[in-house]
């Protein structure tokens, strides 16, 4: 503990000083983040990849807003199609996790060539996946659509729709792969930026292409995925341009051009371990949310509520820990374990203040929160009672998130995946189920369930953290 008071003190920045750090993590001011002070190197990392994931998390809402204007069927497509690409969105997850495993241990280890010859197996990965994947999409994408249960009339009218998004499964994985890169080599200003210009482009081409201007009608419901596949497309040249042109510690040269089947057995191994992780959590976000559907339809709106407001908080919170993967990924490659394991313990107290400040506003103000979002009382005491319950948990989840990105970091992605599998498929599902139904809480039950379940991952990841063989973990 005296070693983070002395780091937490050795830096008390003046107004000046503090602008001057947020320019350098915008700006993007190349660092050692082993040699870097770790609340400065913390701030840094953290700042772009929250705005990065509050960008990510705006494709939907942005396509959701203008698509509404076209109709049932219209929204439907999105949701229907959405739940399919989220199988992309587990893989991309599990490479950006392997990119940033990877990458940072060798920037830890000053190693910047053999930096460029793993992120180019990775792009070459990566999109070998992703062309078969688009290719499989575009060609049965009205079957996809039927098996999620979509009526002939919604086929009909979005199958197009859905070709589109599953042939711009490239970009999807590329952005979250590149991205992963860049966070590792301390370079998170890169990805944020290129989600800047993703969204950028999807606001500004989602209502003239699906509405038209003057005399031109649109694309109409097709128009939402040209416009959020070529923003992403974008984003993507973006990155592509910053790999190759030379000019940053990670780069791609001729030399690095150069298949390595070890390297790609490597990131293999580790995207599983990443998609695992997203999978299961995602599995256990369905299950518990067909739970809450038998409640009506209040309560399913209720509880969407709630989990809109939270994510908002939890962004933040995925962002300081996001900084802890890529300072445990390169302290362990310089052969720095206790910086790195100070960095993980010196994040999760900054993580635990912010998660519970957040935590008194929703204990005080929930329903004023939720009154934002709907004015039926049905509805509001549902979500302000998620709220509250979920909240007293997040002093927990702080503790948790940060945890997990480190085991991430370390490139150890199996542990976090086992221990979602045992906590929130094991537990948390029929714990929710076992006080919802047999013991009539109703959805007020799904939500203890979530509360409880999300503190025990955290106990049961710092329980892990604490034994250390992620130190020895080899990447």
């Amino acid at each position: 503990m005296n070693s983070i008071r002395s780091e937490d003190s050795s830096l008390i920045p003046s107004v000046f000083m503090t602008w001057q750090l947020i320019k350098d993590a915008l700006l993007g001011k190349e660092q050692d983040f082993t040699r870097l002070p770790l609340k400065t190197a913390i701030f840094i990392l953290a700042l772009p990849m929250i705005l990065e994931m509050m960008m990510e998390s705006s494709f939907a809402i942005v396509d959701l807003f203008f698509v509404a204007q076209l109709g049932e069927y219209a929204i439907a497509t999105v949701g229907l199609t959405e739940s399919v690409i989220v199988l992309t969105y587990a893989l991309g997850f599990g490479l950006s996790m392997a990119a940033t495993a990877l990458v940072s241990r060798r920037f830890g280890e000053k190693n910047y060539q053999d930096a460029g010859s793993v992120t180019f197996q990775l792009l070459l990965v990566g999109a070998i996946i992703s062309i078969v994947l688009g290719i499989l999409g575009w060609t049965f994408a009205a079957d996809l659509l039927r098996l999620m249960g979509a009526e002939e009339q919604l086929i009909e009218s979005g199958s197009n729709y859905a070709k589109i998004v599953f042939a711009g499964n490239t970009a999807i994985l590329l952005l979250f792969l590149c991205n992963g890169a860049f966070r590792g080599a301390g370079q998170a200003h890169h990805a944020m930026r290129s989600l800047m210009i993703a969204n950028g482009l999807n606001i500004v081409l989602d209502p003239l292409l699906i509405f038209g201007i003057g005399s031109w009608e649109g694309f109409g419901l097709d128009g939402a995925a040209i416009a959020t596949t070529f923003g992403r497309s974008m984003g993507v040249l973006y990155q592509l341009y910053h790999l190759f042109n030379g000019k940053h510690k990670l780069k791609i040269l001729r030399e690095n051009i150069a298949l390595s089947w070890e390297t790609i057995n490597k990131i293999i191994v580790l995207s599983l371990g990443g998609m695992g992780q997203s999978l299961i959590d995602s599995m256990s976000w369905v299950a518990l949310t067909r739970m809450n559907a038998e409640f009506g339809s209040a309560a399913l709106a209720g509880y969407t509520i709630a989990f809109r407001i939270l994510i908002f908080t939890i962004l933040p919170a995925w962002g300081l820990s996001g900084a802890a993967a890529t300072l445990v990924g390169q302290n362990l490659g310089a052969q720095k374990t206790k910086r790195a394991e100070l960095a993980v313990w010196l994040t999760v107290r900054y993580n635990v203040i912010f998660m519970a400040s957040v935590t008194a506003i929703y204990l005080l103000f929930s329903k004023q929160l939720v009154s934002l979002f709907t004015s039926i009382p049905e509805i509001g005491d549902v979500a302000a009672q998620g709220l509250w319950v979920i909240a007293l948990g997040y002093v927990f989840f702080a503790v948790g998130m940060v945890l997990t990105q480190a085991f991430n970091g370390a490139g150890d992605t199996k542990t976090p995946a086992w221990i979602n599998a045992a906590v929130l498929l094991g537990l948390e599902v029929p714990l929710a189920y076992l006080l919802a139904f047999p013991l009539e809480l109703g959805y007020v039950g799904i939500f203890i369930a979530i509360a409880t379940c999300h503190s025990l991952h955290a106990l049961v990841s710092l329980y892990f953290f604490r034994k250390g063989k992620w130190k020895l973990n080899k990447v």
